[in-house]
């Protein structure tokens, strides 16, 4: 080899990264533009996902708290298609079953309307249902008071009433002590509850005593639903049971369920529905994809002349190639970051205002940057294979 020939420099790491970004920093408003599409792709999937994770700890949170153990009895259907009611013995069989822990039930009392006062109209009620109640079901069911105190055996003989908390807000009671007019006579509100994830029909209902039911409403005495918790691994064994215990002679009149499923069946539908969200936002990154690769397709275009340069002061074509490539990386890595902290931001914003823990898996960080740098990197790979091609003469001699 003569001392006179050119040996191509090797580029660093650090002189690729400075060569890669010249063309970035020279074109603010176009690189914002180009790494907006990027951004927005990579926040929409950060935050479905964050956003889904943190439903999903509030979920098995609230799961916890109310427990899966809890199985309800309800009336099922005669052979002509009628209500079958419960026995009135039906509480008392059920607590027979030995892994059964404690069982409650409330009653239907449809003759019986609630009104805030005796000047509404009749036809007024609002839709709120009167319930009697045993005494033990906010230990069965897992109720919690907003306010107030519970029936208790005295209270349950007279004419006092807990409101479920939709009942208390169509009312407009916010605290005890307040009458209301029940059945044709006023009842004093003893207490107003928090809402019942396992049981929302109690949250449309007024509840009083069994006792001052069936003495001053009219109860006919027959359970309309039975409320029971079992131990955790015996639910299942006890659920096969139900039926038979509670009406031996027709057990097919009976209905089991057992609420958490269907608390369970709604989170399934919105972790479908979130899928059905991180695809958007990944159409979403394509189309940014494509946003990078039109501009890095115009930034040859108009970088001809410098290109031609490079190559004419020694550049290879690798270089050139390593030089596009890495500002496409460089365009979409801000895109993906930016993006990144835009989705982590609002998840965590819309979790705090939910009343959720923040959750925000560090996978979706790290799968939404590295996704948008291969997405770069593909993006630029035919910008910068043509740029590779182009001969110094011809690109010295564009216009």
């Amino acid at each position: 080899m003569s001392s006179g020939q050119l040996v191509p420099h090797r580029l660093g790491p650090a002189d690729t990264v400075r060569v890669g970004s010249a063309g970035l920093r020279v074109r603010p408003a176009r690189v914002v533009l180009s790494a907006l599409g990027i951004a927005i792709g990579i926040a929409a999937m950060v935050a479905v996902i964050a956003i889904s994770s943190s439903s999903q700890a509030a979920f098995n949170a609230r799961l916890a708290s109310v427990g899966t153990n809890l199985l309800t009895v309800t009336p099922g259907k005669d052979f002509l298609g009628k209500p079958a009611p419960l026995p009135e013995s039906s509480v008392g069989m059920v607590e027979r079953i030995a892994p059964v822990d404690s069982a409650s039930a409330t009653g239907s009392v449809d003759d019986a309307h609630v009104y805030r006062n005796d000047h509404i109209p009749q036809d007024a009620s609002g839709g709120i249902g009167v319930l009697a109640t045993g005494l033990d079901l906010p230990t069965t069911v897992g109720l919690h008071l907003a306010a107030g105190t519970w029936l208790n055996a005295a209270q349950a003989r007279y004419p006092t009433v807990v409101l479920g908390a939709t009942t208390a807000e169509l009312l407009g009671i916010t605290h005890p002590g307040n009458r209301i007019w029940l059945g044709g006579q006023w009842f004093t509100v003893t207490g107003i509850l928090h809402k019942a994830p396992l049981a929302p029909e109690l949250d449309t209902s007024a509840l009083v005593g069994w006792d001052a039911a069936k003495r001053l409403l009219g109860f006919d005495g027959r359970p309309t639903q039975i409320y029971l918790r079992s131990a955790d691994s015996k639910v299942g064994q006890v659920r096969d049971v139900l039926a038979a215990t509670v009406n031996p002679e027709n057990p097919s009149e009976v209905t089991v369920s057992r609420p958490s499923d269907a608390l369970t069946a709604k989170q399934a539908a919105n972790n479908a529905f979130t899928s059905l969200l991180v695809g958007i936002g990944g159409i979403a990154l394509l189309v940014g994809g494509v946003g990078v690769a039109n501009t890095m397709v115009i930034a040859v275009l108009e970088r001809r002349g410098e290109i031609g340069l490079r190559r004419s002061l020694g550049a290879t074509r690798a270089q050139i190639r390593t030089q596009f490539l890495t500002e496409s990386v460089l365009l979409s890595t801000l895109g993906g970051a930016s993006g990144a902290a835009l989705g982590a931001v609002a998840s965590a914003g819309y979790a705090v205002y939910q009343g959720w823990q923040v959750v925000i898996p560090p996978w979706a960080l790290a799968v939404g940057v590295g996704a948008t740098i291969a997405i770069g990197a593909f993006a630029g790979l035919w910008p910068a294979v043509r740029a590779a091609r182009l001969a110094p003469r011809e690109a010295l001699s564009s216009p």
